[in-house]
Formats: structure tokens, sequence, C-alpha cells
């Protein structure tokens, strides 16, 4: 592993308490930051701070990204607890059923979108005057190879990471004056819990789609973000860095 140093960081990771946004914690824990764990699942989350907790200062919060009061009170208790966030990985995400357009069902198109991209947009909004008030930081959103693409019967999916991706360079211009880098990562698919809400013949194109013939490891994305969410990422900002085993066109 690469030593990226975050020592002294404070770090917020949603959709921390299992899968891609797991292995982000512990990857910015080993590089030396101090890291709050935000998640829906409050069991896991539970279980998760308690089994990373040799690892580095850790605090947690159950915080719904559709919530935005919930937001703001998890940022202001992650301030008081790590003493500032100089880092936020945007992760929580759900996957959606697998669907035509035509019959994609309208409850679950929104629920997604809202998950997926408003929560992203929420977050942001919550945590950036703080990091303008300090004049640092690093913000990295997990958008998907999907965003790009495009991906048959999971067109919420598609769409809400095709907007976290001009969500992204939107945003990093509006802070380009700053040192504040916003960035997003665009992974394939990665082998995780994600998989439960999809179908079969869905997990299997995906894996076609992949020239390395293999899905991408959470460790592998979280190595990726454990650098652009550090100092040394001092330059690159609005760019959407690609984790997808050669599937990308662009």
């Amino acid at each position: 592993m690469n030593q990226i140093d975050l020592q002294g960081r404070g770090a917020v990771v949603t959709g921390a308490a299992q899968g891609i946004g797991r292995a982000i914690a512990e990857r910015l824990l080993a590089s030396g930051a101090k890291v709050s764990l935000w998640d829906m699942d409050e069991t896991a989350l539970k279980a998760t701070a308690e089994e990373l907790a040799e690892r580095g200062e850790i605090a947690w919060q159950q915080v719904n990204v559709t919530d935005y009061e919930a937001i703001e009170a998890a940022a202001e208790a992650t301030v008081e607890s790590l003493g500032s966030i100089d880092i936020l990985v945007n992760n929580a995400g759900i996957a959606g059923p697998n669907a035509n357009v035509w019959a994609y069902p309208v409850d679950a198109w929104r629920q997604v979108i809202d998950i997926d991209l408003t929560g992203v947009f929420l977050c942001c909004r919550a945590v950036v005057p703080a990091m303008l008030e300090a004049g640092y930081g690093r913000i990295v959103n997990v958008a998907s190879i999907a965003g790009k693409e495009g991906n048959p019967t999971a067109s919420g999916y598609s769409a809400a990471k095709g907007g976290v991706i001009a969500l992204t360079k939107g945003l990093a211009k509006e802070l380009a004056d700053k040192d504040i880098a916003v960035n997003c990562v665009t992974p394939a698919a990665a082998k995780t819990r994600i998989f439960d809400q999809m179908s079969e013949e869905h997990v299997q194109y995906m894996l076609d789609k992949i020239p390395r013939g293999r899905f991408v490891t959470v460790e592998e994305i979280s190595g990726l973000i454990a650098w652009l969410a550090s100092e040394e990422n001092s330059f690159s900002t609005g760019a959407v860095f690609d984790i997808s085993g050669g599937r990308a066109t662009y």
C-alpha cells in the first residue's frame, strides 16, 4: 500500500458502514485521517465503527443523505468530535431496480435520484461553507461508469450518476480559486452487497463490458480516492477519474 499523507485531516465518508464506503474509510484511516462514518444502517454502522476503532480516530453518525436537517446536524457533530471536515467523500447510493424506462417504477426513479444525486448535493451544501471558512477542502464524489455510458435497464442509476459528474464539474468551477478540489471517480462495478439489488443478467452485462475481465476491487477504488483526498492533489479539480478496467470510451 502506498502511503498517502492525510495526517490530522478530518474526513466524512457517506455510506461507510460496508462495501466501498468502508474500504474508503479504512484507507483514509491508514493514511492518518480522523474519519466520521455516515450511514443509514445504525446496526452495521456501530459494528463497523467498533471494528475500525483500533485503526485510528473514528466517529459515526446515523444519517439519511436525503434529510438536509439531519445532514447539518451530523456535520456539526462531526466538527465537534473531529475538529474539522477537511475531506468529504460522497459514496452513499443505491442501485434501484432493473427495468426498461417505460416500465421503470416512478417511485423507484425518485428514490434513486434522491439518494444518489440529491444526497450528494445536500452533503456538499452542508459541508462546503466550513471548507470555505478554513480555506481548504477535498471533495470526492463516487459516480459510476454508468453515468458516462448509460446502462440499459438501469436508467435511474445511470441518470443519477451522470448528474453527479455534472454536479462535480459545476461545484469545482465555483471553488476553483480556493484550495478546495472537487473531483469524482467513475468505477466499473465492484462486487459488494449492491449486487443484491440487481438481476443476474445485469451483473453479467456489467462484467462482460469490462476489458480487464473482472470486477474492480473496493481497495483499488479507495486507493484512488485517498490520493484525490490528499493535499498532494493540489491542481486537479472538476475531473472525472476513470477506474473502469478499460470499459470507458472517454
